[in-house]
């Protein structure tokens, strides 16, 4: 090739923001919702990584509690992946649609296991035909020591039941829970049949939840991944009916033609839900994948901190620049991207979004929390939780377990890992590490002159570092 055709690629650490003219009078003026696709928007604009120590359920409602989004990983059966979507689509909703349920004739001891697996503190009891035939709870169960007895022996029957009507309005639901002190309000249509369920606990998180990243329907957002090969349309197709609002295609080249054909097999399966594609890191890449269907491109080879692909393979390009040639290529099409790894800090987001993209995507900020995935470990005082790269040796160990049982050793041997393991200090709780991500990036934008991403994305100017001046921007408690 010719020498002259080498492009530079600048990382975030090889540039800063200049400061503007700024008349935004204090950073809580400052608005940084972010509209991903249609249907998904981010009160920030922060997504955490499909990886196995870092998103299920709990972080995945935390983030979405805190107005960002989460991806739960793939690397666990259909049948689980969807139910940690349903967690996150039931932890707040107002009204849950499909309210978990149980026959009359089943045991206490099933019902308590039942209830211990889905987290919940009652179940409605239902018919063959949906019929509410009384509520089973935590409080009608505390005394029966018997795990033998049938529900019926147990439950509140459906004549001391207070209900309401399905499509009932908030306002008049919390009056009717307030008036007769109910933790939980059955909606029943006029034959009796179970159409939704409110709780108390529910209402009052919603009335709570005006900074949250929430459905249509008023649930949490939640996003799921899946592989390109395999069960991939299977998997897919559950979790659009557990809620899933986004499917995320996790592979680590998605320039190729198993993700291009992926898109197109999930999209004719289910056209309605938004489908992330990636990840890439050209402007080819970007066209290639919206061409084939993807609602939202995700932009990143190897800048993860528990990625080592550039090491590896050689193979990559300088996460700045991917993003902002990416962000390029899919403004005509209407297309959003997500900035995928190399952020180690708030201005790295703040860079990350003036260069183009509508939500930084980001591992290693959130491993380490309350709510990531794994227990902790305490060495020398310090406690520390696991925190692994999606192709490192013992995530595609983990990969191959959900196919077989047995691994060949000659399986093992023939990978060669993209990513390490390692373990991570404890940061406290999802709310604290956003808190503290979102105030920086608020400030950085008042820098810029900027009120809103719209006008970060036309006011940024980016300066090129020195050595020198990277040194006296980044070297400070070395001096």
């Amino acid at each position: 090739m010719n020498r002259d055709d080498i492009q530079v690629g600048l990382s975030y650490s090889d540039v800063l923001l200049v400061p503007r003219r700024s008349s935004v009078g204090s950073r809580k003026a400052v608005d940084t919702k972010s509209a991903i696709t249609k249907g998904i928007t981010l009160n920030v604009p922060i997504i955490t990584a499909n990886m196995d120590t870092v998103t299920e359920s709990a972080m995945a409602i935390a983030i979405a509690t805190e107005g960002g989004l989460g991806i739960i990983h793939r690397f666990m059966s259909i049948d689980r992946e969807a139910e940690e979507v349903m967690r996150v689509k039931r932890s707040t909703a107002y009204i849950t649609y499909k309210p978990y349920s149980i026959g009359k004739n089943v045991s206490i001891g099933e019902a308590r296991a039942m209830m211990d697996k889905m987290e919940v503190s009652g179940l409605l009891v239902v018919d063959k035909s949906n019929h509410l035939l009384g509520i089973l709870s935590d409080r009608d169960m505390r005394f029966t020591k018997n795990d033998k007895e049938h529900v019926s022996e147990a439950m509140t029957p459906r004549k001391k039941l207070v209900v309401g009507e399905p499509g009932i309005r908030m306002d008049r639901a919390l009056d009717i829970i307030d008036r007769n002190r109910l933790e939980k309000l059955p909606l029943v249509d006029r034959n009796d049949v179970v159409r939704g369920l409110i709780t108390s606990k529910d209402i009052y998180k919603r009335i709570r939840s005006e900074k949250s990243a929430m459905d249509r329907k008023g649930r949490l957002l939640a996003g799921a991944a899946i592989g390109t090969r395999g069960d991939y349309v299977e998997r897919a197709q559950a979790l659009a009916s557990a809620g899933a609002d986004a499917i995320v295609l996790d592979i680590a080249h998605g320039h190729s033609d198993s993700v291009i054909a992926a898109i197109k097999a999930v999209k004719k399966e289910i056209p309605d839900v938004a489908i992330v594609a990636g990840n890439v890191a050209t402007a080819e890449g970007t066209a290639d994948l919206i061409t084939a269907g993807a609602d939202v491109i995700k932009v990143g080879i190897g800048p993860g901190a528990a990625c080592t692909t550039r090491r590896v393979t050689g193979a990559g390009m300088p996460q700045l620049t991917a993003v902002m040639d990416c962000s390029d290529a899919a403004e005509s099409s209407g297309v959003n991207v997500i900035a995928d790894g190399g952020i180690k800090e708030s201005g790295d987001i703040t860079k990350a979004l003036a260069a183009g993209a509508a939500a930084v995507m980001s591992g290693s900020l959130f491993a380490g929390t309350d709510e990531s995935p794994g227990f902790f470990v305490v060495r020398q005082g310090i406690k520390y939780k696991a925190y692994r790269g999606m192709s490192s040796f013992g995530a595609n160990i983990s990969r191959k377990k959900l196919d077989k049982d047995i691994i060949d050793p000659q399986e093992a041997f023939d990978i060669v890992p993209e990513g390490v393991e390692s373990s991570v200090p404890y940061k406290g709780s999802v709310r604290e590490v956003v808190y503290q991500l979102v105030g920086g990036v608020r400030s950085g934008m008042s820098y810029c002159g900027a009120a809103n991403l719209a006008e970060l994305r036309k006011n940024a100017k980016f300066i090129r570092l020195t050595e020198s001046a990277m040194k006296e921007s980044y070297d400070k408690l070395k001096e």
